[in-house]
């Protein structure tokens, strides 16, 4: 039984591109719009990604029960920076993208990092390689990782983008390293990016400053508790030096009324080459 179910739209030209890398690459059994190989599964849906609502009971009808999802996907943003991405799924608070209001999908730490580790070990040339923080949708009922090419049409597009992605896939090491979620910082994630590349954790939802900016404390509470919960962890990273200390004090005591646990860069082993 397939563990891996990989999700392509044809409403996506990036996402039909990666399915096109990886079919290209290695030899996949054709059934209909279903197409197998060792682990994984791709299913080619005619919907948007961000709005295929529990498309994974839509595989249990052809038969596929996964163990988790990675959708194949385009990434947007006005820089139009050459961007590779992954990143968690689901919504803090409204679900303008998909998904559930105030609802988070299960994270692949372990997955999720690895095709981080994997990106950047790669010849991404002009690309920057980065964690997305916990964003959009669509709900779904197993873990679930979003794989990107960004931010524009042209990289869209780019078919050696695509088979970045592709390798990053095949190339994925899914170590049982420590898993802790991430709050602070930006959308990009950048301190959890560097800390993952170089160092034995594996991160799970992400919680951008923009996020709990404005919330109040229980609000805040709610967001770490459901993080840790849908990461299966109760380690917490923060990115220190993105907060005024004010704002630091504030988390640091919600994740305290949480009873869950901070970690930093210090405790962690460094990766070494093997």
């Amino acid at each position: 039984m397939p563990r891996k179910l990989l999700i392509c739209s044809t409403e996506d030209v990036a996402s039909v591109n990666i399915r096109d890398a990886l079919i290209g690459t290695k030899q996949w059994e054709d059934d209909g719009d279903l197409l197998y190989h060792d682990d994984m599964v791709i299913m080619t849906i005619p919907d948007i990604h961000i709005r295929a609502e529990n498309i994974d009971d839509e595989a249990k009808k052809k038969g596929i029960y996964a163990d988790e999802m990675i959708f194949l996907s385009r990434h947007k943003a006005a820089s139009a920076i050459p961007t590779l991405t992954v990143h968690p799924i689901g919504n803090f608070h409204n679900a303008d993208l998909g998904g559930m209001p105030r609802t988070l999908v299960k994270a692949s730490p372990a997955t999720m990092t690895g095709l981080l580790r994997s990106l950047a070990a790669g010849d991404t040339k002009h690309y920057q390689v980065s964690f997305e923080v916990t964003h959009h949708g669509p709900y779904v009922n197993i873990p679930a990782t979003f794989i990107e090419i960004g931010s524009d049409e042209k990289q869209w597009n780019n078919k050696d983008a695509a088979q970045m992605i592709a390798d990053a896939i095949y190339g994925c090491e899914e170590k049982d390293h420590t898993t802790a979620i991430g709050i602070g910082g930006g959308h990009y994630a950048p301190r959890f990016t560097e800390v993952a590349k170089d160092h034995e954790i594996n991160f799970g939802h992400m919680i951008p400053e923009y996020a709990f900016r404005d919330s109040d404390n229980d609000d805040l509470i709610r967001m770490l508790t459901v993080s840790a919960e849908n990461s299966d962890t109760k380690l917490v990273y923060i990115h220190k030096k993105s907060m005024k200390s004010e704002m630091l004090r504030r988390v640091k005591d919600a994740i305290d009324s949480c009873s869950l646990e901070m970690i930093s860069t210090s405790s962690l082993n460094e990766i070494t080459e093997s």
